[in-house]
């Protein structure tokens, strides 16, 4: 080979591997935009994805306030009819009551002259006021009727009449005593009102 034909083959090889290089080059620098744009691709679906999951979180996070503030207001009135309930738990035995306190009621107010029926009434009293004390006890009170304004939550008015000594709308008469169990009314009292 001679020199001529080295120096054509160096020229030759040094185009190649420009070529060669220039290729690489443009091959690199494809290769390299191709990873940066997966880059900010898979950046940009990241962030899509740490959004929609940091949004569901939030969602989830309400929803959980909701129903934790549902379940506290749910614990609060349960406990609240728990406790009207058993402070009002006797008022149907209570209000069966009633009917016999009258009739011991209706019993003190007989008269008699006799030992017999002074012993007789003597101990249906004792009876009576440990009963009553009993009941009191347990929240009933008597509801206060004669010389006090006449007021229907508590009075129920049977009659009228006119005392012209008394303001109107006093209760002249207590005709059935009215109980409350607390603050509830088990029975109203029977009245006769001033017109």
């Amino acid at each position: 080979m001679s020199k001529e034909e080295k120096h054509i083959d160096e020229e030759k090889l040094n185009e190649t591997e420009k070529d060669l290089n220039e290729t690489i080059s443009e091959e690199a620098s494809e290769i390299n935009e191709e990873i940066v744009n997966e880059a900010a691709t898979e950046e940009t679906s990241s962030n899509d994805e740490v959004n929609e999951l940091t949004e569901k979180l939030q969602q989830a996070e309400e929803k959980y306030l909701r129903l934790y503030a549902e379940f506290e207001n749910y614990k609060k009135r349960t406990r609240a009819e728990l406790d009207t309930e058993r402070a009002y738990r006797s008022q149907s035995v209570l209000r069966d009551i009633l009917p016999a306190l009258d009739n011991i009621e209706r019993a003190l107010a007989q008269k008699g002259e006799s030992a017999e029926f002074k012993s007789l009434h003597k101990g249906v009293e004792m009876v009576y006021e440990s009963l009553l004390n009993s009941l009191k006890e347990n929240g009933l009170e008597v509801i206060e009727a004669l010389d006090q304004p006449f007021d229907p939550n508590f009075h129920q008015a049977v009659m009228q009449e006119s005392n012209p000594e008394k303001a109107s709308g006093i209760v002249l008469e207590e005709l059935q005593k009215g109980y409350k169990l607390k603050e509830r009314v088990l029975r109203a009292s029977m009245v006769k009102v001033n017109e």
